[in-house]
């Protein structure tokens, strides 16, 4: 990195902020509510099988069949649909780096490596650098389209929406006036969470916020290894349950013993590269584990397929655990419709925009590269698999509160894009009125119907047998 010069030229906060006006004559606001693909639309199935045709292919139909249970669950496995639909449309041309996947059950209480919850982005495969409204876009008809799965009047689902882009837009308006150092260190902890939503919020929401938190810090890696894992005469191992998990042990079962050192010197490499890519002493804490287990996991939705696997580590005993996550990073979503920075190794792409955006990131966090026994090239990133995170019911909860974790997700995206963008530009685009907020919430009102018209039609390819589906 090239520190600046102090005779060095940077745009004042006026001229930021006619940026983002000048934005608006390039994309004005009104715009964002309408969706028209026209008649020459893509297939949104050929989409989505171009994706499963790198996954390993005894995990596809599992896939599908996830994708099939709902139309919120069809949309979570197609961000690449989404995507595409938005890279066809005019762009506002303010970027940030995009979580690229933000749909509401992406945001949830983690970890800090203080030992504090916070509230932030959780899944970044599909990060990237681009529009900041295209996120704002995804999560606000994330809202929509669980507002109709819950039987909302489209009233009320309107009202969860708005909410969403008004909180957005107003936490954008607080960054715009605050120093970059303040910008930065800003995050929502478990108590600001309480604090943020405590004049919206019912006894019985409290009660609930209150649960969600406690449940959350039993999340941790010692309730993962006793759930995932089994004792056995010959020491600790990954429990099977196939094919959601499967031991490595399993999978290469009947082959041959030199494809069996292969398959296992393949893991070794990818584990090896991976600790190369973190700081010195965080080597040194993993240098007092030894890798007991791996296995195959199914994980997700739109990830089914990709390769995924979860490592087993012990420390001073069988006691002293520590279960690490390495997927598969294929090209981001976003890639073929922005022109983003390009990385060498996908993994690192996923790795470098968490630590963009995300408040605080796992300490083991990193990212590796390996060649498959098919001799081709796959990039992955590596985390602790499970550390205090809290999941959102977004079934379980009435309008009310569907608004107020909408409120939550849309000021948190804001904090994300404030890292990474130019908040004053971005405030200055949105502006002090409601506009953006009524065209997103009509946005998110023609993208859910669109969406119901995909899952239909991938619906329809199940039953003609066009694509094959599993349930589990």
């Amino acid at each position: 990195m090239t520190v600046p010069s102090p005779s060095a030229s940077f745009a004042t906060p006026a001229e930021r902020a006619a940026e983002g006006r000048a934005a608006r004559r390039r994309r004005p606001r009104s715009s964002h509510g309408r969706f028209e693909p026209g008649p020459g639309r893509f297939d949104p199935v050929e989409v989505v099988e171009r994706q499963s045709a790198t996954r390993v292919p005894e995990l596809v139909p599992i896939r599908y069949g996830r994708m099939l249970e709902s139309p919120f669950r069809f949309y979570r496995g197609a961000a690449a649909v989404m995507a595409a639909d938005l890279g066809a449309a005019p762009d506002t041309g303010l970027h940030v780096q995009l979580c690229g996947d933000a749909h509401l059950l992406n945001f949830r209480l983690l970890a800090s490596p203080e030992r504090h919850l916070v509230f932030d982005i959780n899944d970044f495969d599909e990060t990237l650098a681009g529009p900041f409204e295209w996120d704002v876009k995804r999560l606000a008809t994330s809202f929509a389209i669980a507002g109709r799965a819950n039987g909302f009047r489209t009233k009320e689902q309107d009202g969860v929406v708005t909410t969403c882009v008004a909180a957005y837009r107003a936490r954008m308006r607080e960054f715009a006036d605050m120093r970059n150092l303040d910008v930065w260190y800003a995050q929502d902890d478990a108590d600001h969470v309480r604090e943020l939503m405590a004049a919206s919020m019912t006894g019985r929401a409290r009660r609930r916020t209150a649960a969600a938190t406690a449940k959350a810090r039993t999340r941790t890696h010692l309730q993962a290894f006793a759930k995932l894992t089994a004792a056995t005469p010959e020491g600790r191992v990954i429990a099977p349950d196939p094919p959601l998990i499967t031991p490595l042990r399993d999978l290469v079962d009947g082959s041959s013993p030199h494809q069996q050192e292969e398959q296992e010197e393949e893991l070794r490499t990818v584990l090896e590269g991976y600790v190369r890519t973190l700081s010195s002493e965080r080597r040194h804490l993993l240098r007092r584990y030894r890798m007991v287990d791996i296995a195959r996991k199914v994980v997700g939705v739109g990830s089914v397929g990709t390769r995924c696997w979860i490592v087993l580590l012990l420390g001073r005993d069988d006691d002293d655990p520590l279960l690490l996550q390495a997927k598969e990073a294929q090209e981001s979503v976003l890639a073929a419709h922005t022109g983003g920075v390009r990385y060498d190794n996908e993994g690192r792409r996923v790795v470098a925009g968490q630590r963009l955006i995300q408040t605080t990131s796992d300490i083991l966090l990193g990212w590796t590269h390996a060649v498959g026994l098919d001799g081709n090239e796959r990039d992955f990133y590596v985390r602790q698999l499970r550390d205090w995170k809290g999941i959102a019911r977004p079934e379980t909860m009435d309008p009310g509160l569907l608004r107020l974790f909408a409120r939550l997700c849309g000021a948190s995206l804001a904090r994300a894009h404030a890292r990474s963008g130019d908040p004053v530009a971005i405030a200055a685009y949105l502006g002090g009125g409601d506009r953006f907020d009524r065209a997103l919430t009509a946005f998110a009102q023609a993208y859910a119907d669109r969406n119901e018209r995909d899952f239909e039609a991938l619906g329809a390819a199940a039953r003609s047998g066009r694509i094959r589906t599993a349930a589990l």
